[in-house]
């Protein structure tokens, strides 16, 4: 069996924006220039496609991430030719925060992006991080200022603040005609084309000369540009010195190759609500973002040597595929989406799971349709899909050929903020509560589940209180789980600011064999680690800790130091101040001793946490709690209020601008502070206030909320 659409024509990208700027709405519009739906969902009548389960269409705001598979014929070229279709596999992300590891993971898979923004707000704070971690996977990026047709939208403000916030690379290849209610259409800077549209839901592109009222200005932003093109290619700037005229041809493969190399970031606009403008983005996807064919080829490890190796996207070569999304199905089970990076697979194969060293059986390949599903025998390098069947695949699992194996790299993922207890409300829940959990930690890395020894408690964690929130009302309507919950509680972290040594012998005797296990360690908080930097041989390094084994002349033997590191990481989970995770700690094994008959694993692993905890409380052991971006929107008149309020919660303001009528103020406030703030908000703005708040870095509590942290633990 053969691909059925070549590697050239297609595109794997990601609708991506903050919360509100109309990202479902753009791809309601894809889904239907495209031919895949008869009839557009809007989010106000919670009836999209992508947005399908119940609390998303109840919520009108997009949870998990819906992967769709479409068909696009670029508008100018000829109709009714296959051979001229491009298939588009187009995930449709979240834009609140709370669900941002949906972004994260599609971004990792995906080979571009269009980023859409609100016209009247501009960049805003999901938008930098969204970016941000589209700068990470080094994904080519298409911008797109949606809503020109509401009141108080400007493209050149949303433009400007692509420049200054996002990056200075961003250039306009389109500029509107008309906004707010005499928002027209478009004028394309590459073609000098102006375009309206026309017909039902604007499905007819009308392509006609530039209106003269625009044509000046049509003509400097076009030099504008040539010129910014020009400067990422030696050879074009020559000849736009020296007066060249460039074709249309030529611009466009210029632009291209510049998108590719994320040295140009083209920007777009319209409105997709009004059906203006959708058509002419998904065009710019064919011509300016990459095919899978365009994409450096992967990076992996072979993990029996540890060598780097690279796949490319080639059908011929080993299978290799990254699993990035879990979902739970109620007709089919667990489906694993996957990236396929190189080779191919059929159902009803066997893949190897390089991650857990263990071989699946593939019994079923499906494609998506958000929550629809289409039956595919075989997919091929380049491709996105879901298998069904595979029992031990997480996020981030490498699934490959046994005979050849690699390991991609893994996608990192933030560590949860926020936390609360849950109980099950019947016993008959409480037998049903723990498989619901595990199967949502499955789906969701940010989501994480604890259980208290001591008190017997089971504690979930998560991005924030909707995302917890939204956690409970799945585990009730998907899996028939009915839980209290507790008031959501900070994830505080522990660290320590000092150097310190201990020495521990385990030494234990009471008949038989005994038991001996004696560690030195010397515990000192652990230095940024350098991007690219080597780690030596003896250092085992992970996000926020580092193992260093300095033993020499074998005075523990190498079989028990993995023990001692064992040892060491459990330690971690119990902080000694009030017993939260520590963090940022570098440990390095010094000296010990072993016995020749009772030395064990166990008695090392004893003698190690036992020596952890002893040099953690005499090294300067303080408490981090999250700190918050928050940006808060409102009429200037109530600023007084708002500026006060933030102070009294231990906030610092960064800086205020003004969006429109309102004022924008941005600060850096303490997480515990910041619970039930909406509510606050709203009564202090009697309504008009509004708040968006993104994690941002853990800092030390000041000593008399240290303290008050610590009572509230006993």
């Amino acid at each position: 069996m053969n691909r059925d659409y070549p590697l050239d024509k297609v595109r794997n990208f990601g609708v991506i924006a903050h919360i509100d700027a109309g990202k479902t709405t753009t791809s309601e519009r894809i889904l239907y220039y495209t031919g895949m739906t008869h009839k557009i969902g809007e989010v106000h009548d919670g009836e999209t496609t992508t947005d399908w389960m119940e609390q998303e269409r109840e919520r009108g705001i997009t949870i998990t991430a819906a992967a769709i598979t479409c068909f696009w014929n670029p508008s100018y070229m000829p109709k009714g030719d296959k051979s001229l279709m491009h298939r588009f596999n187009v995930i449709d992300t979240p834009g609140h925060i709370d669900f941002t590891v949906e972004v994260k993971r599609s971004l990792r898979v995906l080979d571009g992006a269009v980023v859409v923004f609100d016209g009247v707000a501009g960049v805003e704070p999901q938008s930098e991080t969204n970016w941000r971690y589209a700068d990470e996977s080094n994904v080519p990026r298409i911008c797109f200022i949606n809503k020109l047709d509401r009141m108080g939208a400007s493209y050149d403000k949303s433009y400007k603040s692509i420049i200054e916030r996002l990056n200075k690379n961003a250039v306009r290849i389109q500029i509107p005609v008309g906004s707010e209610e005499n928002f027209k259409g478009v004028i394309d800077l590459v073609k000098m084309k102006y375009y309206t549209f026309e017909g039902e839901m604007g499905m007819n592109v009308i392509e006609q000369e530039i209106p003269a009222e625009s044509l000046e200005e049509a003509k400097k932003y076009r030099a504008e540009m040539i010129e910014k093109i020009s400067e990422t290619d030696d050879t074009m700037m020559t000849e736009y010195l020296e007066g060249k005229e460039f074709d249309i041809p030529t611009i466009k493969s210029m632009l291209r190759k510049a998108v590719l190399t994320c040295k140009i970031f083209p920007v777009m606009t319209g409105s997709a609500l009004k059906n203006k403008g959708v058509q002419l983005v998904l065009d710019a996807v064919v011509d300016y973002l990459p095919s899978p064919l365009d994409i450096p080829a992967i990076k992996c490890i072979d993990p029996n040597t540890g060598a780097e190796v690279f796949r490319h996207a080639d059908d011929s070569e080993p299978f290799s595929a990254l699993a990035f999304k879990l979902q739970n199905d109620p007709f089919v089970g667990q489906l694993t989406f996957f990236r396929v990076y190189s080779g191919s697979i059929e159902a009803g194969s066997y893949i190897y799971n390089s991650t857990t060293g263990k071989k699946e059986r593939l019994s079923r390949i499906v494609r998506l349709q958000a929550d629809k599903k289409e039956e595919v025998q075989k997919v091929f390098a380049g491709e996105i899909a879901a298998a069904v069947g595979l029992k031990e695949a997480l996020t981030s699992h490498t699934l490959c050929d046994e005979n050849q194996p690699v390991i991609l790299e893994a996608i990192k993922f933030v560590e949860p903020v926020i936390s609360m207890r849950i109980e099950p409300k019947t016993k008959g829940d409480q037998e049903k509560m723990g498989g619901a959990l595990r199967k949502l930690a499955n789906e969701d890395p940010t989501f994480k589940i604890t259980s208290n020894p001591e008190t017997g408690e089971t504690l979930i964690a998560g991005m924030g209180e909707l995302h917890l929130e939204i956690m409970v009302d799945r585990m009730k309507r998907e899996f028939n789980v009915e839980a209290n919950v507790g008031k959501p509680q900070v994830a505080y972290r522990e660290t320590i600011k000092g150097t310190a040594e201990a020495d521990y012998k385990h030494v234990k005797q009471s008949g038989g064999k005994g038991q001996y296990g004696h560690v030195r360690l010397i515990l000192k908080p652990m230095e940024p680690v350098v991007e690219g930097e080597k780690v030596a041989k003896n250092v085992s390094r992970y996000d926020d800790f580092e193992f260093i084994n300095s033993i020499k002349g074998g005075v523990i033997p190498v079989e028990f130091i993995p023990a001692v590191e064992k040892g060491v990481k459990e330690s971690l989970d119990r902080g000694v101040l009030a017993g939260y995770r520590m963090v940022n700690i570098s440990c390095e094994l010094i000296f010990g001793s072993y016995h020749d008959v009772d030395s064990s694993e166990i008695a090392y692993k004893i003698a190690a946490s036992m020596a952890f905890q002893d040099a953690a409380k005499r090294a300067k052991p303080a408490i981090l709690e999250p700190i918050m971006k928050v940006e808060i929107l409102a009429p200037e008149k109530f600023m007084g209020d708002i500026t006060g309020s933030i102070a009294s919660k231990r906030g610092l303001i960064e800086g205020t601008s003004m969006r429109g009528q309102a004022q924008v103020i941005t600060a850096k406030v303490p997480l515990s502070e910041m619970f039930g703030y909406t509510t606050a908000l709203r009564s202090m703005t009697s309504g008009q206030g509004s708040s968006t708040m993104e994690f941002d870095h853990y800092e030390i509590v000041p000593p008399q909320v240290e303290k008050a942290i610590i009572e509230a633990r006993k």
